[in-house]
């Protein structure tokens, strides 16, 4: 055991797991879990690294309002540092995104503003941005911030090195929220690991970077608006309503070698699979990125070796569709099981059963 001077010094050296069951014969599939991170999920590593990068440069002043626009997880792994040390939040989020993730910021202290659902992600960006004019606070600006990626390169990517130095790997397989993930680890992947070829998945419904068509941006790099190739899809905090700068310099520096595409039927059935097949629970996004590397193991070469991001815990999910067939009260079999001994034979579900 290790012992700390904070709960910061705990974000990264997340495990890397195999997949024992659901991976296809003679292909050796391995997922990063990032819900091992103390916030649960990647965006532990963008957070710590904005600010300190922020502190250390001078843009954050000690006592300064943090404020960033986010689908959860970055407002989540802000609002832990934040409290921490000792910066008041403010987050703003697109109506739609889950209960659990508004709670679970303002628990940890954070001031929370809900955008309208139609303005969708470019809406909370530029009701950030005009909080942060207003008001002379510090504007994170996690999908354009270099800081992202950089803290990727020096933690995420050197985690892959040590992991699978000496032994193969041939896929890293990753979708994309910011494009920190993505681009902080594919310029390593490129430079120490150049056999090892990127794979980014994407939304069905928003399959912008396999559409080729380029995102319009401010001179910041920030979205002008929504990208054309954008649908609304139920993979929260993957792939927003436009390309982030981060994801886009990946891209135009080649290092993204092929990108597969993941619907949303298909993203909650491979959560649930690695939560029943394999005891790892993760959320929505991990399912559709699984689902993106599923798709490539059966279209590879026998003997090749595959590494999965998995991004989050599936705990923020709870009022989300990912949870939608999974009951309150005690199922029929649940009931029978119940009954099947003398003891409390009678009780029914949900009645009685608190103290049980």
């Amino acid at each position: 055991m290790t012992r700390f001077a904070s709960i910061l010094e705990t974000v990264g050296r997340t495990p890397v797991v195999r997949i024992n069951k659901l991976a296809p014969p003679g292909v050796e599939l391995y997922v990063k879990i990032e819900a091992f991170n103390p916030m649960g999920s990647v965006k532990d590593r963008l957070a710590l690294g904005v600010i300190e990068d922020a502190e250390r440069s001078g843009a954050l002043k000690p006592g300064q309002t943090v404020v960033e626009a986010t689908s959860g997880n970055t407002g989540i792994g802000l609002a832990m540092v934040c409290a921490q040390k000792g910066y008041p939040l403010v987050v703003t989020m697109a109506e739609p995104f889950s209960m659990e993730r508004r709670k679970l910021m303002r628990f940890l202290g954070a001031k929370v503003v809900i955008t309208p659902a139609p303005a969708g992600g470019t809406g909370m960006v530029i009701k950030a941005r005009e909080l942060a004019e207003a008001h002379g606070w510090f504007l994170t600006r996690q999908f354009e911030n270099e800081a992202n990626a950089d803290m990727h390169s020096r933690t995420t990517a050197r985690e892959i090195i040590t992991d699978f130095d000496g032994a193969p790997l041939d896929y890293w397989v990753t979708g994309f929220g910011t494009g920190g993930t993505l681009k902080g680890v594919a310029r390593v992947l490129a430079d120490e690991r150049p056999e090892v070829k990127v794979v980014l998945a994407e939304p069905a419904d928003a399959a912008m970077v396999a559409s080729g068509m380029a995102q319009k941006r401010a001179a910041d790099g920030s979205p002008l608006e929504r990208h054309e190739a954008w649908k609304s899809h139920p993979v929260q905090g993957w792939s927003p309503d436009f390309i982030p700068k981060l994801t886009g310099d990946a891209v135009s520096s080649g290092w993204v070698h092929r990108t597969i595409s993941v619907t949303g039927a298909e993203a909650m059935h491979w959560s649930q699979e690695l939560a029943r097949k394999e005891g790892i629970f993760v959320g929505i996004s991990a399912g559709a990125t699984f689902g993106a590397a599923v798709q490539l193991a059966n279209d590879v070469p026998q003997g090749s070796t595959i590494l999965c991001m998995l991004p989050d815990t599936g705990e923020r999910y709870l009022t989300t569709p990912l949870f939608a067939d999974i009951p309150v009260e005690m199922t029929e079999d649940e009931l029978a099981i119940l009954r099947s001994t003398p003891s409390y034979s009678g009780v029914e579900a949900g009645a009685g059963t608190s103290s049980l």
